[in-house]
């Protein structure tokens, strides 16, 4: 990447959404600027846990004004990702689709473990290196984040579905602050957060550090009423400051924003609950956050040696037994056909991304065999659409598991986009690599001419080669049948 490169992360979290603007500089990202608005999506949950319709319109009226601020960004230099409220909401479709069209670039739904692994790369990368065994915690509008980690390496990332918003609507539904409803809501927290106990006690850090929101925001106040962290002595000082005020819109807390106060009671019984069940003394404020470990994860996304989803299919790969030898010969093969398909259409860079995308999938393509011979496309396809995989969004998932489970067999079974040009040609190139990689050695290419059109795929195959290979030209011939029952066609001819 270029120095003076424009980087933009767009955190669509419960409570706020947040527009963080960058520019590499040497290896380093340096703020151009930042845009936060209160939009409390996480609050138009209703029963069914569908987005109330003035939840979308504040979501995507936010959206709309990030949108033309980023407008004339590279694809590739933006990435928009959305949290719990909308991991949990029902009618996230709906919001995503027009969200996706106001803002300008798509919306990934991460997960809560990758939420994790994000905020604990933004901490990191604004920290000061060192070796010191760190816990992170980031309490948000809907969930609260656990990370153990070391320098950039986060080894344990948790997802607890607790936080500011909603247990302020829980207990504190009028504002009002006793020390009953207190009691209640860190109690309630702890029962959540139990089973944290064991995997972030106190033996496995050494310093403690919050992000974002709810930590940021009782840091402030701390801070302006002379204390140097945020310590369990503190807390309960904030606490009767509020009990005090007894209600948010009494409070007067130097240090304590407007736009915090309706969820001030709610995250700091969260807090209070993380400080008990892990015995913490003290915490330090930490500048990172999601957005910014969303920044870093870009730059690793265009290394091929850094980009940590490689590194996730590897594991997913050895854990279910892949072969590998059979895996590496049918990428290859896949990536030749796909660079055919798309020659003189993309710049290096996007098709080397495009190129690693199909390798993953043909990494990944017999994993479902690790469970039973019989489908094991299908049984592939489904440990994708259900794994916790660094690195990937929910919709990047989905993506690779639709090229396991269409690799082979009929494609009519697959809920996929036959109009989407860049899917339908990997889909195509893994299929055809499969075919030709049948008897588990490497294939004689020689023989065969492959030729896009517009709407078909076209394939010459010498008469030799039909003649040396009668199982591989019958497949192709089967391959013809299969995409008849599509919008896309495959021409197989013979070559005198």
């Amino acid at each position: 990447m270029d120095n003076g490169t424009p980087l933009a992360a767009v955190d669509l979290g419960s409570n706020s959404f947040r527009l963080e603007i960058g520019r590499y500089d040497h290896g380093q990202i340096r703020r151009v600027e930042y845009l936060k608005e209160t939009v409390r999506q996480g609050g138009g949950l209703d029963e069914s846990r569908n987005l109330t319709g003035a939840a979308m319109q504040r979501g995507w009226d936010c959206l709309a004004r990030f949108g033309e601020r980023i407008a004339g960004f590279e694809r590739a230099h933006v990435r928009a990702v959305a949290t719990q409220t909308l991991r949990e909401a029902r009618n996230r479709d709906e919001f995503l689709a027009r969200a996706h069209e106001v803002l300008g670039f798509p919306i990934d739904v991460i997960s809560g473990r990758e939420e994790a692994r994000l905020i604990y790369q933004g901490v990191a990368h604004l920290l000061p290196q060192s070796d010191e065994r760190r816990l992170v915690v980031d309490i948000g509008g809907r969930s609260t984040e656990l990370v153990l980690g070391r320098q950039f390496d986060a080894r344990v990332t948790e997802s607890y579905r607790v936080g500011s918003v909603a247990w302020s609507m829980r207990y504190f539904p009028e504002g009002e602050f006793t020390v009953a409803a207190f009691e209640r809501a860190r109690v309630a927290a702890q029962a959540v957060l139990d089973e944290a106990v064991g995997r972030y006690a106190r033996p496995h850090w050494d310093v403690a550090y919050g992000s974002s929101g709810t930590i940021g925001a009782v840091g402030d106040i701390l801070a302006a009423a002379g204390h140097e962290s945020i310590t369990q002595d503190g807390l309960e000082w904030l606490m009767l400051q509020l009990v005090a005020g007894r209600s948010a819109d009494r409070v007067r807390l130097e240090g304590l924003r407007d736009d915090r106060r309706a969820v001030i009671g709610g995250g700091l019984s969260v807090l209070a609950a993380v400080f008990d069940l892990l015995a913490i003394d003290s915490m330090q404020p930490a500048d990172g956050a999601l957005r910014h470990g969303v920044l870093y994860d870009l730059l690793d996304r265009e290394r091929t040696t850094s980009d940590v989803r490689s590194a996730t299919v590897l594991r997913l790969a050895t854990k279910f037994g892949v072969d590998m030898p059979q895996a590496r010969r049918v990428g290859s093969v896949a990536g030749q056909l796909l660079r055919q398909l798309r020659a003189g259409q993309d710049p290096p860079e996007a098709l080397a991304r495009l190129e690693r995308k199909l390798q993953w999938a043909a990494t990944l393509h017999e994993i479902g065999s690790h469970i039973s011979h019989s489908d094991y496309h299908k049984h592939g396809a489904y440990i994708l659409d259900n794994a916790d995989a660094a690195g990937f969004a929910q919709p990047e998932l989905h993506h690779l598991s639709l090229l396991v489970l269409g690799h082979r067999g009929k494609l009519r079974k697959l809920d996929a986009d036959f109009g989407d040009d860049l899917f339908v040609q990997q889909l195509f190139a893994l299929r055809m690599a499969v075919i030709l990689c049948h008897a588990r050695r490497d294939p004689d290419l020689s023989g065969l001419q492959l030729q896009p059109a517009r709407g078909a795929f076209r394939l010459r195959v010498g008469a030799d080669w039909a003649r040396a290979y009668p199982q591989s030209a019958h497949l192709l011939r089967e391959e013809a049948i299969a995409w008849q029952k599509t919008p896309r066609t495959l021409t197989v001819s013979l070559l005198d």
